[in-house]
């Protein structure tokens, strides 16, 4: 995947959120202006990859107590100069979970969710912002998930529950997309 690949999974991707929408205007943006887009350091901003995981039920969502910003997150990360966002997603996720790809089960290879927050400077960099492009997985939730050192705890939390763990905006803005899912 180039970034003509990622343009055209944004230029598909419709949300009924303003926020988001705007958000893939921005995204759409920055990755035709920046053909480093992908590298961890450019600044003031890169894209990263993630996943929401779900059990196949869709009434839980895999979250991960993370060590470097003590807040609970879905699995992702850093592209490392990895064009593929998508490969980039599903190998955060195995790595985060301590699980072999063969447990992640990918609902398709359209964009579930974008976002871009703000990353607070830190010794690895100044402040940036991290244009995040999320898939939907599935996983089964009686599976034992291992983790691994960028996590403190990893837990299968009730859909209802989720904003107990984290309360942001595009966490909601999931939640409420997964709802729909469910009643699809």
């Amino acid at each position: 995947m180039h970034r003509k690949e990622l343009l055209a999974l944004l230029d598909a991707h419709q949300t009924r959120f303003m926020e988001e929408a705007a958000f893939i205007a921005r995204a759409r943006d920055f990755v035709k202006l920046h053909k480093d887009c992908f590298h961890c350091n450019l600044w003031p901003g890169h894209v990263t990859g993630s996943a929401w995981v779900v059990n196949p039920r869709r009434d839980r969502v895999l979250l991960l107590h993370h060590r470097k910003h003590a807040q609970w997150f879905q699995p992702g990360g850093h592209a490392d100069g990895d064009a593929d966002i998508l490969r980039v997603a599903l190998r955060e996720t195995s790595e985060e979970t301590g699980l072999d790809p063969s447990h992640i089960r990918l609902v398709d290879g359209a964009i579930f969710d974008v976002d871009i927050h703000s990353i607070p400077a830190s010794d690895r960099g100044p402040q940036h912002e991290h244009i995040d492009i999320r898939f939907l997985v599935e996983m089964d939730d009686d599976l034992p998930i291992p983790g691994n050192d960028e996590s403190h705890q990893v837990l299968w939390v009730p859909l209802p529950q989720v904003a107990r763990f984290n309360n942001n905006r595009s966490t909601h803005r999931m939640v409420e997309k997964t709802r729909r899912l469910r009643h699809v």
